[in-house]
């Protein structure tokens, strides 16, 4: 039996794989995802001069040369698949390219957060803020501050190009474009630094891995999939991201699951059912985590979201299917 779910997993994930999708098709309304596509919106915000609301969720794109703006509100946009874009309160963010071999935007004011899942060699993801150019190189959470002029690593590792001089950035370091000696990137303190901005994101990137898991079940016998990329749930309103394989672990310490680790590894207890069509959160939520205490028939607590520290560090080579498990963050 081993032997034939082997066989049958490796074929599955060669077909998903072989499929570079970008998106599944829309829905309805909604439009296939790629990069400037709205994903979530809370209080006020516009494009250009267009207000943007509920049904602009999935079928509005931020397309070259518009700007995001907010107000008393926030915004969150795709990005590559993976990569999640969301903007603070009060702040202005210009899309430069939406390509996705070359992915630039500009943050003209306030405050911006990149969470990345996922980035492949091929990606150029570059944040633009104060004259200086940010290029994303690893997964981690990235806070770019136009108004106080720094971007802020929390995780993963980027390159500013200040002045056609390159400065490397590691997690846990941040970068001042207004320093009067010479430029280099400095240690921070990242607990403290833990706003509600940034508690805001992790609490989108629960909500989005909480999708994964309802899209990526759809998925599991193969039909309909069409390869990695951003698929739409329904039941959230919103895109949410599906790997081509294994299950990847966001830098907010959510997983992101693969139609194969969904239907064949007996990890998951789905104490959530699927929920009502438009999420609200704030300070009060907090995401139910999952205690897993063994690989195969492990008990889970209810609830989904998030999977205790010493399953996440092991198990590297995981799937018998060649899927296995992608670290990448995790709560420090």
């Amino acid at each position: 039996m081993r032997s034939w779910q082997t066989a049958f997993g490796s074929l599955f994930l060669a077909g998903m794989l072989a499929v570079p999708a970008f998106s599944a098709p829309g829905v309805g309304n909604v439009g296939p995802g790629q990069p400037g596509t709205v994903n979530y919106i809370e209080g006020q915000a516009s494009i250009d001069s267009q207000p943007l609301n509920q049904n602009s969720v999935g079928s509005t794109m931020l397309q070259a040369g518009q700007t995001a703006t907010t107000q008393n509100g926030k915004v969150e946009i795709l990005l590559t698949p993976g990569v999640f874009l969301r903007v603070n309160g009060n702040s202005a963010l210009r899309m430069d390219s939406p390509g996705l071999a070359d992915t630039t935007v500009t943050l003209q004011s306030g405050r911006a957060m990149v969470e990345v899942a996922q980035i492949l060699p091929a990606n150029n993801i570059v944040v633009a803020e104060n004259g200086a150019s940010v290029r994303l190189e690893k997964r981690g959470v990235y806070d770019f501050d136009a108004t106080r002029g720094t971007v802020r690593v929390f995780d993963g590792e980027a390159v500013a190009n200040v002045n056609n001089q390159n400065i490397k950035i590691k997690g846990g370091h941040e970068l001042a474009f207004n320093q009067t000696d010479k430029l280099k990137a400095k240690g921070f303190d990242k607990t403290a630094s833990q706003d509600d901005f940034y508690r805001w994101s992790s609490l989108r990137s629960s909500y989005l891995a909480e999708a994964n898991v309802d899209a990526a079940r759809m998925y599991v016998g193969g039909a309909g999939w069409y390869g990695p990329g951003w698929y739409w749930d329904p039941w959230f309103t919103a895109y949410t991201w599906i790997p081509g394989d294994g299950l990847f672990w966001s830098p907010f310490g959510w997983g992101f699951y693969s139609p194969w680790v969904v239907g064949y590894a007996p990890l998951y207890g789905f104490g959530y059912g699927r929920g009502a069509y438009f999420h609200h959160f704030g300070p009060g939520y907090r995401p139910p985590v999952a205690a897993v205490h063994g690989f195969a028939g492990g008990n889970v607590s209810p609830g989904f979201h998030s999977v205790s520290p010493g399953f996440r560090g092991g198990f590297s080579g995981g799937m018998h299917a060649g899927g296995g498990f992608h670290g990448g963050g995790g709560r420090r």
